[in-house]
């Protein structure tokens, strides 16, 4: 889930630089509403695809991640490495970079602009929590992800979405600003353009995050695949008794859910609640 926050959270970021350079230029994109649709697709998907290619590095930067090479004199790291080229050859892709970062967090992700420049990553939280069966059906999970190509689908998804915030806001700042005096239409206009940007930005979120809870399912499936249902759903369960121990031992947690039962946030999870991916794998079998 923060693999996905942050590329979100990036885009949005980058999106608001952009606007904010165009603005400060004066460009804004003429032509009637197509000319101001095209401009905006060409921005919106330069702002994703900008997102996509640095989201390995930021990846790497915002949570620490280690890197290992399978040669670290580390039981425990060189199985890692051992088994996510084990997990990659029988699905036929390149070796992604193996690494891990210091949390006591149980979690794991896969990022990175492409299937033959991609990373996967686990906490070391996640290493000493789940069994090694466990851990396998994780990262086939996350291998998966790279099979499928979500993360270059999520950019185009999220280009599409960039484009439209960025047309919207446009419009209804245009329209805010023909109900003003003409001396301060131009500040109106400005000021209006970067709050809708942020709204409607969140409001897109919820389309990603859409998309990002349907890939979730696919990924379980083809983990299933690379490594056996048993070690996926293993794995679920065992995130599931987690997520319960936090939830009684440190409730002061439960503010940072974003997926609660009943919740408005839940829009903006990004991953299914575990039961349902625990019953969409069992009903496959």
């Amino acid at each position: 889930m923060k693999r996905i926050l942050l590329f979100m959270v990036t885009n949005l970021a980058i999106m608001l630089t952009l606007s904010l350079v165009l603005s400060l230029l004066g460009i804004t994109g003429g032509g009637g509403l197509d000319g101001l649709l095209v401009f905006c697709l060409f921005w919106g998907m330069g702002g994703a695809f900008l997102s996509l290619q640095i989201s390995r590095f930021m990846a790497k930067r915002a949570m620490g991640v280690e890197l290992v090479d399978g040669r670290t004199g580390h039981a425990d790291l060189d199985w890692l490495h051992a088994t996510v080229r084990q997990l990659v050859d029988r699905s036929g892709l390149p070796m992604p970079e193996v690494g891990y970062y210091e949390s006591p967090e149980v979690n794991a992700f896969a990022t990175g602009p492409s299937r033959s420049r991609s990373l996967v990553a686990v906490s070391t939280g996640l290493l000493r929590t789940m069994s090694r069966d466990e851990v396998e059906g994780v990262l086939a999970h996350e291998v998966a992800h790279i099979q499928n190509g979500d993360m270059v689908t999520m950019t185009l998804i999220q280009g599409v979405v960039n484009a439209f915030v960025m047309f919207f806001a446009r419009i209804i700042a245009n329209i805010l600003r023909n109900t003003v005096d003409e001396r301060a239409s131009g500040a109106v206009y400005f000021l209006s353009y970067m709050v809708l940007q942020v709204v409607l930005g969140v409001l897109g979120m919820a389309v990603v995050a859409w998309f990002s809870r349907a890939r979730e399912f696919r990924a379980d499936a083809g983990a299933a695949t690379l490594a056996g249902s048993g070690k996926m759903i293993a794995a679920l369960q065992r995130l599931q008794q987690h997520t319960q121990q936090i939830e009684s031992d440190q409730p002061a947690l439960a503010t940072m859910k974003i997926a609660g039962a009943g919740s408005w946030m839940a829009l903006l999870s990004t991953h299914p609640p575990l039961e349902a991916r625990i019953a969409a794998l069992r009903a496959a079998r």
